[in-house]
């Protein structure tokens, strides 16, 4: 009988279960600087290069599926730009970074298209982690070299002082709100077709019970060896999600049951639940709770041209609003990267005309014509599959909803 891979196993195979963030701020406060004020400081992150269009390029530093960086990375240098970026109505000359601030919020305050920061961003080589945004930090506008550019003018006493340099970079402005992408992320709502195969899922529950719940504990098989104690949140794998261009299969709807713990490595290993909406099931799968997701990126608009649709959206509500959590048919493969930021669009109704070529107060054969797209919103894409991509709403004008078309801003 051939045998299934163990999940977990209490010996030598456990993984490292975090990261040194107090080694991370230390070494990257003594790297070379960056023309991302919120990316990783390494090689994987190049300034972007200069162009001749106002429309933002180049990948993000934080993109698990990132496109290929340059081999260098020398001192921080200044885009050009053929035409000003346009400056949101009443954009303060400075701006004091604020507890709570995101890169979306601070862009917003000073740009028309929040999108377009990396065009005009200015590292001040001379401020201690100029790839990173402080509270307290002081942001203004000035001009160089004949161009508008936003630079950080007055560090804050909290990156000045030396504890700053052995401090979690969390403390450190991210790009949006991660904790409205964290509660989406933790429960797995939209399963990527060759996500489901890599995952664990339930062999048999302990003791005489068909279903489990609160208090049971669950026999899993499969997945990746995990340190005892990691937690997972278990999903039932619902409906079919299919691409609406092709009709091909691209993933699952899947049904948040509840979370637990593993308590025992092994094959089977053994993962005591800890709260459950519903029963859990033999064959649903379990989905770790941590999940790598950046926390920075540039908004930027796409490399490329996307002309996509929303196929879903988490909690199945039938319209979407800011900060809602959207499931895209563009990932990879179609050079959609996180940090991508799209417009939304309301295709437009067809409507009869019964007015055309009649005089008027005479109806003629009620001619079909198809009213404009509008646009209703904007998304910015903070994880991609292959064929798939998850986008936070960070505006809505007016109401998006499931089959809207998403595009590159104008």
């Amino acid at each position: 009988m051939m045998e299934h891979p163990s999940i977990m196993s209490p010996d030598n195979k456990c993984l490292k279960s975090g990261l040194n963030v107090t080694l991370i701020a230390l070494v990257i406060s003594m790297a070379g600087c960056s023309l991302n004020p919120f990316g990783k400081d390494d090689n994987e992150a190049p300034p972007p290069a200069a162009r001749t269009s106002t429309v933002p390029s180049g990948s993000s530093s934080m993109d698990p599926v990132s496109r290929p960086a340059p081999a260098s990375q020398s001192q921080p240098a200044m885009q050009q730009i053929s035409q000003p970026v346009p400056l949101a109505s009443g954009a303060p000359d400075e701006y004091t970074v604020q507890v709570g601030d995101t890169l979306w919020d601070i862009s917003a305050t000073f740009l028309r298209d929040p999108w377009y920061w990396p065009e005009v961003w200015y590292v001040n080589p001379q401020v201690e982690n100029p790839h990173l945004i402080y509270p307290g930090d002081v942001l203004a506008l000035v001009m160089i070299d004949g161009q508008q550019r936003i630079t950080n003018v007055r560090a804050s006493a909290y990156r000045l002082s030396p504890q700053a340099r052995v401090t979690p970079l969390t403390e450190s402005i991210t790009s949006i709100p991660y904790e409205q992408i964290d509660a989406f992320l933790s429960k797995g709502l939209v399963l990527e077709k060759d996500q489901i195969g890599q995952l664990p899922y339930i062999l048999a529950t302990r003791g005489d019970h068909l279903m489990a719940s609160a208090g049971n504990d669950i026999y899993v098989r499969g997945g990746e060896p995990v340190a005892t104690g990691t937690r997972y949140s278990v999903v039932h794998v619902g409906d079919e999600l299919r691409d609406p261009d092709d009709g091909k299969l691209i993933g699952y709807q899947g049904i948040y049951v509840g979370e637990g713990a593993l308590s025992r490595g092994g094959d089977p290993a053994t993962v005591s639940l800890t709260d459950t909406n519903r029963e859990a099931l033999e064959g649903d799968r379990l989905v770790p709770e941590t999940v790598d997701i950046p926390l920075n990126f540039f908004p930027k608009a796409p490399d490329i041209d996307v002309d996509g649709q929303i196929i879903s959206v988490v909690d199945g509500v039938s319209m979407i609003g800011q900060y809602q959590v959207v499931v895209l048919n563009r990932g990879a493969r179609h050079g959609l990267a996180p940090g991508d930021v799209l417009s939304v669009y309301q295709a437009g109704e067809t409507v009869r005309d019964r007015y055309a070529g009649h005089s008027f107060g005479s109806f003629g054969a009620n001619e079909k014509v198809t009213l404009p797209d509008e646009q209703a919103g904007t998304i910015m894409v903070f994880k991609v599959y292959d064929r798939i991509g998850y986008g936070l709403v960070m505006v809505a004008t007016s109401d998006i909803h499931v089959l809207d078309a998403v595009r590159n801003p104008i």
